[in-house]
């Protein structure tokens, strides 16, 4: 199996890279730096303890210090829970954290209670380096490697090696009445999925209603098939599912980590559906009576006669026996739950869950393809007789932090290369509801050949301001270029990008541009009811932070900025927002807003590109405005590229082309 030993080759590779740079960049650190760059808490309160799925305990921790400053700890990380009290055996657990909430971490132990030294304060959490997602990786690979004569062998057949005859054959009429609120590309890609035999490849662009597609089949799909597996590569992803399923009346299960804590989210994992069920104050109660046995055989005895031993052995046995009893009442408990899901919603490594170890599934739905990494892809694949894989190859592709395996191969994706050997299974969608036509035109034309049109009503949506006499005209191009070329906008370098593999830079002078054009468009919206969103993004994170810091000092343009918080929590305010949003393109990746400024940062005299030869990031960027789209930089510098030379031409064609000195004072 070539493909295979090569996939598992550049996964060692991978490993090997994310290693050393954990360990350059945060555990040599000492605590204090760790604790200021957002990779631990210390110091933190216990605010509560239990048990949770299995024979683990938990421990909800919440900061004492540091109250909202943004930090690195995510839902799915290992990590270390520790105290600094002096003369503790074995003062650290590992774990895993379940969630996180503004100050307050749920961490899932690695161990049956928590520790005796909990009350001891000097409490905290490290990031741990984690390798448990390449283990499931590999795991799944030599699974997939193994299969001979089942139905994992020919899904394997079918994806990498399909034959050069007929394999395909379309899709029966659906006997269910269409969908009324799905457009035609939108109910042909259901149908499909629906007839799927196999493999099925929904190709959504920007806009054209991915998820929206992918609920409806779901639904549909809960009509034909007991329980439905949906996946997706992040935890954020998953649980946008979870919440789009739970609105259409679904029975959804959310198994393993989540990164929301929101009602919505928190009442489907598995963990809450089983706390809430009558049962679980009895398991409860065993699991306490359990832990209560263990600890009383562990207490130091000065002297330890044979009465003792023996009454030690006999608590070690009672605490065995109630282990026992609870974890058959828990594993039936949850048997019920999982067998009674309409969906199961969990990321594509939260698929390896023990707790569905046992279970097979007919459809799987793996959603946001393109940012998955091939063997993770093959981790719900192992469990399901076909599957559908939707994205957008034209968008972010999966972090890879080994450019060796980056070049090998590591970031072509499975839904890359079934589109490739399977062009009669994809679907594309090709009706996009979120921008103006000019906004829209440019990546419809470089990326998806043209195929996408504007919904009615959408394609001439323009951002309008009211007059001296109170009528609303329109005074903004869908599409603006604000060129810095010979102004003497020079990147700047990051004093701390050296320690990374892609130095982060920034330009203060085009960070003032993007203010002052601002304030000019808010002046304009001063005596209008309605004012826009808006999104300033920027494909570096240090010209972000830049930006951050500079408009925050701004009193005009502060008060529409949200206080700061962690990215974590930053969906709670995604459809909520205040008016304005700064962040770097990847971190804003499935949002939107009426109005997008791009910062390019690049300026320099070799032509230097970096971040912005990866196109797809480009497109992301630019497919996020609804009414305006406004990219701010150096034409000398990007203009030899052919991607940015041809969208030179396109706004000087289509939209307006200005120059900073325009905005100089």
């Amino acid at each position: 199996m070539p493909h295979f030993e090569h996939l598992l080759g550049l996964l060692q590779k991978e490993k090997e890279e994310d290693l050393r740079q954990f360990m350059e960049q945060i555990q040599k650190r000492p605590l204090a730096e760790r604790v200021k760059q957002g990779y631990s808490w210390y110091p933190l309160k216990v605010v509560q303890t239990g048990f949770s799925i299995g024979e683990k305990a938990f421990v909800v921790v919440e900061r004492t210090t540091h109250i909202n400053e943004p930090h690195q700890l995510r839902a799915g990380t290992s990590a270390r829970f520790f105290t600094q009290t002096p003369h503790v055996d074995e003062p650290e657990r590992t774990g895993v954290i379940n969630f996180v909430e503004r100050n307050r971490i749920k961490i899932v132990l690695n161990a049956r209670d928590v520790p005796d030294w909990i009350e001891m304060g000097q409490l905290g959490i490290d990031m741990l380096f984690d390798d448990r997602t390449y283990s499931e990786m590999e795991r799944a690979i030599h699974k997939v490697m193994k299969a001979k004569g089942d139905r994992l062998a020919e899904l394997r057949q079918i994806l990498l090696q399909p034959s050069k005859g007929p394999v395909f054959h379309l899709p029966p009429p659906d006997a269910s009445a269409p969908d009324a609120t799905l457009n035609a590309s939108q109910e042909q890609a259901v149908v499909a999925i629906l007839a799927n035999q196999d493999v099925t490849i929904i190709h959504g662009p920007p806009g054209t209603g991915k998820t929206t597609t992918l609920v409806a089949a779901i639904v549909r799909l809960c009509e034909r098939e007991s329980t439905v597996l949906v996946t997706a590569p992040s935890n954020t992803a998953a649980d946008l599912l979870t919440e789009r399923l739970d609105a259409k009346g679904l029975n959804v299960v959310r198994v393993g980590n989540i990164s929301r804590v929101d009602e919505s989210v928190l009442s489907h994992t598995l963990e809450s559906i089983l706390a809430n069920h009558p049962e679980s104050k009895n398991i409860r109660k065993v699991k306490l009576q359990a832990a209560e046995y263990r600890r009383q055989s562990r207490k130091f005895k000065r002297s330890f006669d044979a009465e003792d031993r023996r009454e030690r052995q006999h608590l070690k046995t009672q605490a065995s026996e109630l282990e026992a009893w609870a974890r058959t009442l828990e594993d039936r408990l949850v048997d019920e739950i999982l067998t009674g899901a309409q969906a199961i919603v969990c990321t594509l490594v939260g698929a390896a869950n023990p707790v569905l170890e046992r279970y097979k599934f007919r459809t799987c739905i793996i959603d946001e393809a393109a940012q998955a990494l091939e063997p993770a892809c093959w981790i719900p694949i192992c469990k399901s007789s076909r599957v559908v894989l939707a994205g957008d190859p034209f968008q972010l592709p999966p972090t890879v932090k080994s450019m060796e395996a980056a070049k090998n191969g590591l970031s072509h994706t499975l839904i890359e290369r079934a589109i490739e050997l399977l062009p009669d299974r994809v679907h594309l969608l090709d009706v996009q509801y979120r921008m103006h036509r000019a906004i829209m035109d440019f990546s419809n034309d470089y990326f998806y050949g043209g195929a996408l049109k504007a919904a009615h009503g959408v394609g001439d949506r323009r951002l309008l301001v009211l007059n001296k006499d109170g009528a609303t005209v329109t005074v903004f191009e869908p599409v603006t270029f604000v060129d810095t070329a010979g102004c003497g906008f020079e990147e700047k370098k990051g004093e701390k990008s050296s320690e990374s593999r892609a130095a982060s830079r920034y330009n203060p002078e085009e960070a003032l541009l993007v203010r002052e054009h601002l304030l000019q468009l808010m002046s304009e919206f001063r005596d209008t009811p309605f004012f826009p969103s808006i999104g300033v993004l920027s494909p570096y994170r240090e010209q972000v932070t830049h930006l951050d810091e500079m408009l925050r000092e701004d009193p005009t343009i502060a008060p529409l900025m949200a206080q700061k918080q962690n990215a974590e929590t930053d969906h709670l305010q995604k459809n909520r927002h205040t008016a304005l949003t700064i962040n770097t393109i990847d971190g804003f990746q499935g949002q939107e807003r009426d109005i997008i400024y791009i910062s390019l940062v690049r300026s320099n005299a070799k032509n230097e590109i970096g971040f912005l030869s990866d196109y797809r990031r480009m497109n992301v960027a630019m497919t996020r405005a609804r009414m305006l789209l406004v990219i701010i930089g150096d034409s000398a510098t990007i203009g030899n590229n052919k991607f940015y030379s041809a969208l030179l031409d396109f706004v000087s064609n289509n939209g307006q082309y200005q120059t900073a000195w325009e905005y100089m004072k």
